[in-house]
């Protein structure tokens, strides 16, 4: 199922929690050869952990992380602003309405819809808390993962090229851009709904604020 978790709930949940940190550490730090920190325990976390994220984490059957983003609000601090602005430039994109998504990762042998159902998953959060834009930096690699789930950013700027180039993008939300997540997440509207209800209530929610 799709969690909607707080950072200061990841204690509710620690096989939940500690899989997600451990996968991020193979994904960033093993595969793709980010220069990130992880700590004894194989963990890997930045100081954007620390500020009370909201994960989306797919929750495999046996309660490990499957897959995950983090979001945080671009009123407050954000690793887009702290250490890729030169990419593009994005002054004018402070805003409740707009969050920042990162950390985006898929666990080793993960099903190939987990990427999809993340998707949704930040479309969901986009419906419920009425929000305008996701603002992300994503590598290469993950336009065409983008291209094929059927949301795609617009990208503001890239630094690079080829396989090593660095784009910063905003995704907007459409309601056929739902349609075709939903698709190849391979969920029904109401299954996606009833994770978000369970996770926040029947009720229209505001943006979190800094």
């Amino acid at each position: 199922m799709l969690r909607y978790l707080f950072g200061d709930d990841l204690h509710d949940h620690p096989k939940l929690r500690d899989s997600m940190f451990r996968d991020r550490a193979t994904q960033f730090r093993d595969r793709l050869g980010w220069d990130v920190t992880v700590d004894e325990d194989g963990f890997e976390r930045d100081q954007y952990d620390d500020l009370d994220p909201l994960y989306v984490i797919w929750e495999r059957a046996d309660g490990s992380h499957g897959g995950s983003a983090r979001f945080l609000p671009t009123t407050g601090r954000t690793m887009t602003e702290e250490h890729f602005a030169d990419i593009a430039d994005i002054s004018t994109l402070k805003s409740p309405f707009i969050w920042e998504c990162t950390r985006f990762c898929l666990a080793p042998q993960a099903e190939p819809r987990v990427a999809g159902l993340l998707m949704l998953g930040g479309g969901e959060l986009m419906r419920g808390f009425h929000l305008d834009h996701f603002l992300g930096v994503f590598d290469a690699r993950m336009i065409r993962i983008y291209r094929m789930i059927g949301s795609s950013p617009e990208v503001l700027g890239t630094s690079g090229a080829g396989r090593d180039a660095i784009s910063v993008g905003l995704w907007t939300y459409t309601e056929a851009d739902r349609a075709m997540v939903l698709a190849r997440a391979g969920v029904s509207s109401a299954l996606s709904e009833h994770w978000f209800g369970e996770a926040f209530g029947e009720r229209a929610l505001m943006p979190m604020t800094a």
